[in-house]
């Protein structure tokens, strides 16, 4: 299904490189806000300074994949060198897609994290890589996400019907 995500986790923070690794991962796309940092931050993070040094240490490269401007999002990531993608029109898939042929990987070697059905998961799905699902870091939004939002709970509600989506500590089939 378009939405349903490949896999769901409780945060992009609790994935373990061995277990990446195992799958053939060699890089994670993810999403920016409230996926690696509150929406409403414009500081970097400890936390996901140490993710990309355990990715990278791992040989997986961590590539932030957002809808958000260049500025924005380089203004957060350029102090870690933490490579990204800007304007990336998620739930395109054009963006992922480029940047995978670009690192010259697999759809089996991405792997794309985020806290949206609508924008990252499809994006994701979209592309044909393996999609990851995350609670979201906090329970605000901007403005133009709460509609996202809106129409993802019913998204959700269909998706219970057949199987509901559950959040783990490890990777776990969505």
């Amino acid at each position: 299904m378009l939405f349903r995500p490949r896999y769901t986790i409780d945060a992009i923070y609790h994935l373990k490189t061995e277990v990446l690794l195992q799958m053939g991962i060699k890089a994670v796309f993810s999403d920016l806000d409230n996926t690696l940092l509150a929406w409403n931050e414009v500081e970097t993070a400890k936390e996901m300074d140490r993710l990309n040094r355990r990715l990278g240490d791992a040989g997986i490269k961590l590539v932030v994949i957002s809808n958000n401007n260049a500025q924005r999002v380089g203004q957060v990531l350029n102090p870690y060198h933490i490579d990204f993608v800007a304007k990336a029109r998620k739930p395109l898939p054009f963006a992922i897609s480029r940047k995978r042929q670009e690192l010259a990987l697999t759809k089996k070697q991405v792997m794309m994290v985020g806290d949206q059905l609508i924008t990252d998961i499809q994006a994701g799905n979209l592309a044909g890589v393996e999609s990851v699902l995350v609670k979201p870091l906090v329970e605000t939004d901007k403005w133009n996400t709460r509609i996202n939002r809106f129409f993802e709970k019913i998204i959700f509600g269909i998706l219970g019907i057949f199987r509901p989506v559950t959040f783990k500590e490890t990777l776990k089939n969505g």
